[in-house]
């Protein structure tokens, strides 16, 4: 059989990120506070003192995860809001992005992120805040545009939350493989929360 190229290969995790992939699963599952740095050695078969190696504690892990998943949606929801011109093209791009971090590989992380920030202690709560402010900022900046256009409510700190608060809670019930794939999701909930501006959007894009 023919040795697949190198290209083709799925890039290796490496120790730290199996941990951090480990530690994110169980927080997820079982909440930061319930899950001992036992458990999570043991899902990686290692020693606790193994894994103090590359993390100092275990709230180390948490923020490492939080701070790990804000970059990630922050770049992307970035690149979404720098690629398109016109704003309801924009502001749906930048759905989708948020939607596919969200709800993709990196689903554990992110629900740890939305759910477990309270377990940090106030220092690490203050990056983590800061980094999550930070990514607020892309949105308001957009919704502010739509607000001076008379596009949406003039109260644009309550509909950032509200926009969020939707995009967020579909982790709460999304299925892969579904009825709404990520593009199609992006589109509904556009249309519902944006309906001024869903007008404004090419046809192709207006229903999915």
């Amino acid at each position: 059989m023919k040795k697949p190229a190198a290209d083709d290969q799925v890039p290796a995790l490496s120790r730290k990120e199996e941990i951090l992939a480990a530690a994110a699963s169980l927080f997820r599952q079982q909440g930061f506070e319930r899950t001992s740095v036992r458990e999570i050695a043991q899902a990686l078969g290692m020693t606790s003192g193994s894994l103090f190696y590359h993390f100092a504690s275990k709230e180390d892990l948490l923020v490492m995860i939080m701070e790990e998943g804000l970059r990630a949606i922050t770049r992307s929801v970035q690149q979404a809001r720098d690629s398109e011109a016109q704003l309801p093209q924009r502001l749906l791009a930048m759905m989708r992005r948020h939607l596919a971090a969200l709800l993709g590989p990196r689903l554990d992380a992110m629900s740890v992120l939305l759910y477990e920030w309270r377990s940090l202690s106030p220092a690490a709560q203050a990056k983590v805040l800061a980094l999550r402010d930070a990514y607020e900022d892309l949105w308001t900046q957009s919704l502010q545009q739509a607000a001076d256009q008379g596009c949406i409510d003039a109260d644009v700190a309550l509909v950032r939350q509200t926009l969020l608060g939707a995009l967020n809670w579909s982790a709460q019930w999304y299925k892969p493989g579904g009825r709404l794939d990520i593009d199609t999701l992006a589109q509904r909930m556009f249309v519902m929360l944006f309906p001024r501006m869903a007008v404004s959007l090419p046809q192709s894009l207006a229903v999915a």
